[in-house]
């Protein structure tokens, strides 16, 4: 039975970024977008392809500037990528999460991820002008089972709050390979580096069948202050719902239950693409919460149409970005896959 969408988002015709040069031809998604100084929006993307800067990497991290945010043109280079001789970050950076602080610089979250069989982690950059960034030393957030999709919010009295999506292997732990969720989680600082877990989950997946497979990233929008009624805090996350009983699915070069295959003979993109489209798919939802910890029931707010769709995100529509216009409205980037796996970065606006 098809999933229920709720009002309130459109999704935008057309494409707002696709793979097109040697840098991203393979793979593009993951967008994380931030107003530029003087105008227009800077959207930085995770891409892969053969123009990578070494034969193992996995992905880094582009950008594109629009004035519009909807016509984007790529800039040349790569704004950050993985370090082959940092253990935690040799292969692969990921959806990126782009924040300005109180000095004027701006500083960047990162998925930065190993071997399969090393946890990913959160790391950080910073830049003086969102186009040369410097890895910050140290890692901002880690689990045992490992973390991805990290988005942070800044809150009233200088504080922030950086949101991850924590797998979750149980008792037995990555080394057994078993994931029994990816569930977003929470974290604070007060200087945006070194970060203190808070209890719990701010919201678990497996409590239905079309998140069954975990969360891969999630927002906290704070209360826009329109109206006296409107204080509660909304998340806008992504979740995947596994494949039909009987899918063959072949193994994600992330997976940690096997051997790595060694570089010189994997096309990552290749293969991670074949294992997105084996028959599952990526939702995006919306929950609300009075005090950001905790959420209330989700709806969904942008699908494609399914294997049997010629929509852009037929398959899957994930880890959004999501920014304010200005105007009343909000605009949401998203990573879109069609049937044939192209993945590009697609979007969805609110109504004033």
């Amino acid at each position: 039975m098809p999933i229920p969408i709720a009002g309130g988002w459109t999704r935008e015709a057309g494409i707002r970024i696709e793979g097109t040069r040697d840098l991203d031809a393979s793979k593009t998604q993951a967008p994380g977008v931030i107003a530029r100084p003087g105008g227009g929006f800077r959207l930085f993307y995770t891409g892969v392809g053969p123009g990578r800067p070494y034969p193992e990497c996995q992905g880094y991290i582009l950008s594109a500037v629009s004035d519009d945010g909807l016509e984007f043109s790529v800039e040349p280079g790569i704004r950050l990528a993985p370090d082959p001789a940092v253990e935690y970050m040799s292969l692969r950076l990921l959806a990126p999460s782009i924040v300005q602080l109180a000095d004027g610089r701006w500083r960047m979250y990162v998925e930065a991820r190993g071997t399969s069989q090393q946890p990913p982690v959160i790391t950080s950059a910073i830049s003086d002008d969102q186009l040369q960034w410097r890895h910050e030393p140290g890692v901002r957030l880690s689990t045992s089972g490992g973390l991805g999709g990290p988005r942070l919010t800044q809150l009233p009295g200088g504080r922030c709050r950086l949101l991850a999506c924590a797998d979750d292997y149980g008792p037995v732990g990555r080394s057994g390979g078993l994931r029994n969720g990816k569930h977003i989680i929470s974290a604070l600082s007060d200087d945006g580096l070194e970060f203190v877990t808070e209890p719990g989950q701010r919201i678990r997946s497996g409590q239905a069948p079309w998140d069954a497979m975990g969360i891969t990233a999630g927002q906290l929008l704070g209360p826009t202050g329109e109206s006296t009624t409107d204080t509660d805090w909304t998340m806008i996350f992504s979740a995947w719902q596994d494949a039909p009983p009987g899918s063959v699915i072949p193994r994600h070069p992330s997976d940690p239950t096997g051997t790595d295959t060694p570089p010189d003979e994997l096309d990552f993109a290749a293969a991670s693409i074949a294992s997105d489209i084996a028959g599952f798919r990526s939702r995006i939802f919306q929950a609300t919460s009075p005090d950001g910890l905790s959420f209330g029931p989700s709806k969904c707010i942008v699908a494609g149409g399914g294997y049997d769709s010629d929509d852009i995100d037929a398959v899957h529509a994930e880890d959004m970005s999501v920014i304010s216009l200005g105007d009343g409205r909000q605009r949401m980037y998203y990573a879109a896959c069609d049937t044939t796996g192209r993945w590009r970065i697609a979007s969805a606006v609110t109504s004033p």
